[in-house]
């Protein structure tokens, strides 16, 4: 039996066990689930927005209120996607993103409780509620991992998903370390009273750079280690796209560290790192189960 086939065996299995009845109140749950999200990220985002150059600053309490509310329920909502079996993962590319999306919003939460992140919050916040909205409009696919490759490879996806969601925040980083330096430059001193001082800001970015590319080269390393089928035809562009982007980040780290590097700079490579790994990640998934389904 091939792997379509046998994917297309398990996914009917699953429906046998579920009545119609079944499938309309989990359904109706997600779409509450992504509401209530949805509206928690958008009042985080206003609250930011609204007095963003505030003298007093935006209300910290109603942000974090808010955004931990919905990354509770974004937790809650993501566990019901993956899980659609207790032994079984579904890896589908909505649940990736909305994975994706869920660990970014958690680890920037819990950075803007020791640090300023102003800036970060709402993009972070804006996308991840818009994305859940969004994922109630698009056609599920399913894609269940094969079983005797599922722990290595389960291990290989949660890495390479690790790693990318902290270079994702990294690029986030380098774009608040480009605006910051702009303000001061033009000595707009207000547009930053609220914002974290520049050397600190450039000190995170680089820091989590460097803890992002080093999973990232230990995601690639399990691969090879690990998985028999990294140049294989589906797979060879995937492998080779994240490679180049290890080499870009490498690069960076090497420029900042060697030569200095910093500013526009690390910020235009840090953008086509990012670039070269989303399409690594989700361009191909993309389109396998959506265009090509």
């Amino acid at each position: 039996m091939s792997l379509g086939a046998e994917r297309g065996y398990q996914y009917n299995s699953i429906l046998k066990l579920i009545t119609f009845k079944d499938v309309e109140r989990f359904v109706d749950l997600l779409t509450a689930y992504s509401i209530i999200a949805f509206i928690a990220y958008l009042i985080a985002t206003f609250a930011i927005f609204s007095r963003l150059f505030h003298p007093q600053g935006p209300n910290q309490l109603v942000i974090m209120s808010s955004g931990c509310i919905a990354v509770f329920i974004h937790t809650l909502l993501v566990h019901h996607l993956l899980f659609i079996q207790s032994n079984e993962i579904d890896f589908n590319l909505i649940n990736v993103v909305s994975l994706v999306a869920l660990l970014i919003s958690l680890t920037v939460t819990v950075m803007a409780l020791k640090y300023k992140a102003n800036l970060l919050l709402p993009v972070v916040y804006g996308f991840s509620g818009v994305w859940l909205i969004l994922a109630n409009f698009i056609p599920p696919t399913i894609h269940l991992l094969p079983d005797n490759e599922q722990i290595m490879l389960i291990a290989h996806i949660i890495i390479a998903l690790i790693a990318y969601c902290i270079l994702i925040i990294a690029t986030l980083y380098a774009f608040q370390v480009s605006f910051i330096t702009h303000k001061l430059k033009s000595k707009n001193i207000s547009a930053v009273n609220h914002l974290p001082p520049l050397m600190q800001v450039q000190h995170q970015l680089f820091l989590i750079l460097a803890i992002g590319t080093f999973a990232l080269f230990i995601s690639q390393l399990t691969g090879f280690i690990f998985l028999d089928n990294l140049f294989s035809k589906e797979n060879a562009h995937k492998t080779v796209l994240s490679i180049m982007a290890l080499l870009v980040y490498c690069a960076i780290l090497w420029g900042h560290y060697k030569k200095g590097w910093r500013g526009h700079r690390v910020l235009i490579l840090t953008i086509i790192a990012s670039f070269l790994l989303t399409l690594a990640y989700f361009g191909s998934r993309f389109v396998k189960e959506f265009l090509l389904s």
